[in-house]
């Protein structure tokens, strides 16, 4: 079943619509052809077709090695807030208190991913160095499909709050219950999966992804 908070509305999911669109639009600004980049990751081009059209939702194995590879952040894949006076989501999920922004718990900016994952943004503006967000990982939720790993530049944080999360990096592994926390680098190749019969809930945060040459340009 879904983690969803048991009060207040859903987090606004934006991976249907703001997702593929922008995915697409970095792909095609950067003139890598969609078999280009298909080749890049080793997968097929109908799989990167289908993912950029909305038909199909990534893993976080996928994203991440898309965003990677377009030189992007988490956060350029979030609905861009904008503060003005025009209403709309923005100024429904930020609040300022004599000029400091609080994301509204039940209306932060979420991605919805394949294998059981969401993540939601905890920053109210978009921060080129670190990515913070609130992480959960439904029953049997896993962070790569087929016990595959994950590798990308930066410095990963992680704080579990509910349920029992197993890491891999490298050749370790650890299960993380509530209140336990890790770090480790990301260039590592690792993996994060639910090991328990209840939603993984818990906050984490990339530092220094914008270290990958390939960011920023």
């Amino acid at each position: 079943m879904p983690a969803d908070r048991p009060t207040g509305r859903p987090a606004h999911s934006v991976v249907d619509d703001d997702v593929p669109r922008r995915l697409r639009a970095e792909r095609e600004r950067r003139g890598i052809s969609l078999r280009e980049l298909a080749r890049r990751l080793g997968i097929s081009p109908s799989a990167i077709s289908q993912i950029e059209t909305g038909r199909a939702r990534p893993s976080v194995a996928t994203l991440w090695a898309i965003v990677t590879e377009l030189g992007m952040s988490l956060d350029d894949l979030f609905a861009q807030a904008t503060h003005g006076g025009d209403g709309g989501v923005a100024d429904e999920r930020v609040r300022r208190a004599a000029g400091i922004p609080v994301v509204s718990a039940d209306a932060r900016e979420s991605l919805q991913l394949a294998t059981g994952v969401r993540w939601e943004r905890l920053t109210a503006d978009a921060d080129p160095d670190v990515d913070f967000i609130w992480v959960v990982y439904d029953v049997g939720g896993s962070s790569s499909p087929d016990d595959g790993f994950i590798r990308h530049a930066g410095h990963e944080y992680g704080l579990v709050l509910s349920g029992r999360l197993e890491v891999t990096v490298g050749f370790d592994t650890r299960v993380l219950g509530p209140g336990d926390s890790i770090d480790f680098e990301s260039t590592t190749p690792h993996r994060l999966r639910n090991a328990g019969d209840e939603p993984v809930t818990g906050v984490w945060v990339v530092v220094g992804r914008r270290a990958d040459p390939r960011a920023g340009s």
